[in-house]
């Protein structure tokens, strides 16, 4: 039996190629900003803890110090609006997953385009996401307030602790559960969503009959998807390490000579240098996305050979031809 993960490594970098070439910069800084908000979401990643003892030295009546009320108003504050922009920006990576199977399968990059077709699906794909984070994020700070709780209240921290001990290794089988599905549903449900213009149960109702029949052939690319994915993403950070290094260099000039002519402390050397660190740091993002779309567009484009490889109905690049750019 031929494992089609095996078969389509190959494949996947000539189909990338022609998709990327020849270099457009109006076509690739569109790729850049979907890649932002998408993400490689091919990865399946792994949980770590910190399971060092706590010290059993606070005080056994009430929190160890008193918290201003403005402050515990501002932290509510801030852990809202972080809520809410993380919300946003779930919800326009959701949306944006569907611009770039549509992207690829059709060859053309029109991010107005396929937003205003597919954005009622991204929602579905955001709800469920939620639906499946929420529980798990639940299930974290559960297990962490074994700890939390006693440590601040004083209470005795030896039961606590032994289940905190033996919460990790269900807290990783089930995150790792958490992170099969959200990475099948991001890089084959989707897909089978845009091909039947279906919902997300739908769509997983007909991935898990061929799951079923081919456990073998998904195991596979699991492996080998996970493997891809940790190799070149070793590698897209090693160019933008080395691009950071290198723009560094004249950061550090300007910042020598400013210290030498106006002093860093100075209103005009502090502005400088905010300017200098904003410019950096948004140097660094760009790159760092023009740096994935290569990555993340072979990760898919493997991820959906192999898909119709395995189920010939499930195939959406059979018409893949033109690579024109939209508007």
């Amino acid at each position: 039996m031929s494992l089609h993960a095996v078969e389509n490594i190959g494949e996947a970098f000539s189909v990338t190629r022609e998709f990327l070439t020849p270099i457009d910069v109006r076509r690739w800084l569109k790729l850049a900003l979907v890649v932002f908000f998408v993400g490689s979401g091919v990865s399946f990643p792994s949980a770590q803890f910190n399971t060092s003892t706590p010290s059993r030295d606070v005080p056994e009546s009430g929190l160890p110090f008193n918290v201003p009320v403005d402050i515990v108003l501002l932290v509510v504050a801030l852990i809202v609006a972080g809520l809410l922009l993380g919300a946003l920006f779930t919800l326009i990576g959701a949306i944006m997953e569907f611009v770039l199977i549509e992207s690829l399968r059709t060859g053309e990059v029109s991010i107005r385009r396929y937003w205003s077709r597919r954005w009622r699906q991204g929602l579905r794909l955001f709800g469920f996401r939620i639906a499946i984070g929420v529980p798990m994020v639940a299930l974290f700070a559960g297990w962490l307030a074994l700890l939390v709780v006693p440590i601040l209240t004083g209470l005795d921290l030896t039961i606590p602790f032994a289940a905190f001990l033996v919460g990790i290794p269900v807290l990783f089988i089930i995150g790792l559960l958490y992170a099969l599905v959200s990475g099948l549903t991001t890089v084959f449900v989707v897909p089978l969503m845009i091909q039947a213009d279906s919902g997300v149960l739908a769509a997983w109702m007909r991935l898990w009959g061929s799951i079923r029949s081919a456990w073998k052939q998904y195991l596979t690319y699991i492996v080998i998807a996970f493997l891809l994915t940790v190799a070149a993403g070793i590698i897209a950070s090693s160019v933008v390490g080395i691009i950071a290094i290198v723009l560094l260099i004249p950061v550090l000039i300007v910042a020598a000579v400013t210290h030498v002519t106006v002093s860093l402390s100075s209103t005009v050397g502090t502005v400088l240098l905010v300017g200098l660190a904003l410019l950096f740091g948004l140097s660094i993002l760009i790159i760092s996305a023009l740096a994935q779309v290569p990555v993340v567009m072979y990760l898919r484009y493997y991820a959906l050979l192999v898909l119709g490889d395995i189920e010939e109905s499930f195939d959406i690049l059979s018409n893949h031809q033109s690579t024109t750019e939209g508007p």
